[in-house]
């Protein structure tokens, strides 16, 4: 089986691999395990090839057509397809956002079309998708409203993705992600990078600023989940699906307050006092229009799991990334 991961050089498409290597084989259309041949890792950045024979790191520009018509051919059976470009730098740059987030998404779908193989195509998106005036809990139909570029773009990029699927050029399936907490490395200029930031710096011996109020409420998932979601999310039945191809994946709705409580408890009282609250009215704003609740009864029906509690999210990513609290 020949699989691609666009973004395969970034935080999610570097763990997916890893993961897909290490178990080897992926389940096909028919439900059979098949092993896994070839992984392409396509993305700007040279990719960890793990020394492992069976991956090729392709460099190159995803919104260009003739470098997806390099790593898609006939014989590509899936795309876990995570390249983008983050909620606060698609708002800063438009042009940039919408050749990322939504040209490429056209593009990749337009290679599958035109190879005509119907390939399996995961296509991760986000809370951002919705906005406004939401109910208390946010159904799996709930009218999409995004108040960000980044989520217009996913948007557009999902119902591009249900009717490719729907005229049979691809398989698709649609997994919106929650905040994706705790990240390793760097902060990035994703609106909810500080979600990460106030758990990881303080556990580094580094103060953290937090831009939001501790009331603000968010819908989580670990790393750890996420990728076994991914997997789930690309194996499923098909016929499971029908004529919806989304899945508002599972998390935990948690208060900020309640991210520091949780620190507390793991952690200690010195190490959360490392947080400074700043408030940034434009990440507030942002931040504020997602979803803090999600109906998440289907895909948990289709064998989607996610978290309990903030807590286990924490020592999960210390057990993960080897983390000692200073």
């Amino acid at each position: 089986m020949k699989l691609l991961i666009t973004g395969g050089a970034g935080f999610l498409g570097q763990r997916l691999a890893r993961e897909l290597l290490a178990r080897g084989s992926l389940k096909d259309a028919q439900g059979a395990p098949q092993a896994i041949t070839e992984l392409i890792l396509l993305d700007v950045a040279q990719a960890n090839d793990f020394g492992d024979s069976r991956v090729r790191s392709e460099v190159g520009d995803i919104a260009q057509r003739s470098v997806l018509e390099r790593v898609i051919d006939e014989n590509t059976a899936a795309i876990f397809h995570l390249a983008a470009v983050v909620s606060g730098q698609a708002e800063a740059d438009f042009d940039l956002g919408m050749r990322i987030n939504l040209d490429a998404s056209h593009l990749l779908l337009d290679v599958c079309r035109q190879r005509g193989h119907r390939p399996r195509v995961v296509f991760t998106s986000s809370v951002a998708v919705y906005g406004g005036d939401l109910p208390d809990i946010v159904q799996n139909d709930t009218a999409l409203n995004p108040q960000s570029s980044y989520g217009a773009q996913k948007a557009i990029a999902e119902l591009l993705l249900n009717d490719y699927s729907r005229r049979g050029f691809v398989d698709g399936r649609v997994l919106r992600l929650p905040t994706i907490s705790v990240r390793p490395g760097k902060p990035n200029a994703a609106a909810s990078s500080f979600a990460s930031g106030i758990i990881r710096e303080p556990l580094n011996g580094e103060e953290a600023v937090c831009p939001v109020s501790g009331s603000t409420r968010l819908w989580l998932l670990s790393p750890r989940k996420a990728i076994e979601c991914l997997i789930a999310g690309l194996e499923l039945d098909t016929a499971t699906l029908g004529n919806q191809r989304v899945l508002n994946l599972p998390g935990i709705s948690v208060s900020v307050d309640e991210m520091v409580a949780a620190l507390r408890e793991v952690a200690g009282d010195e190490v959360a006092k490392r947080i400074v609250w700043q408030p940034d009215a434009r990440v507030e704003k942002m931040v504020g229009s997602w979803p803090a609740r999600w109906d998440t009864s289907r895909a948990e029906q289709l064998g989607l799991r996610g978290e309990q509690n903030f807590a286990d999210v924490i020592r999960a990513y210390i057990a993960d990334e080897g983390v000692q609290a200073r």
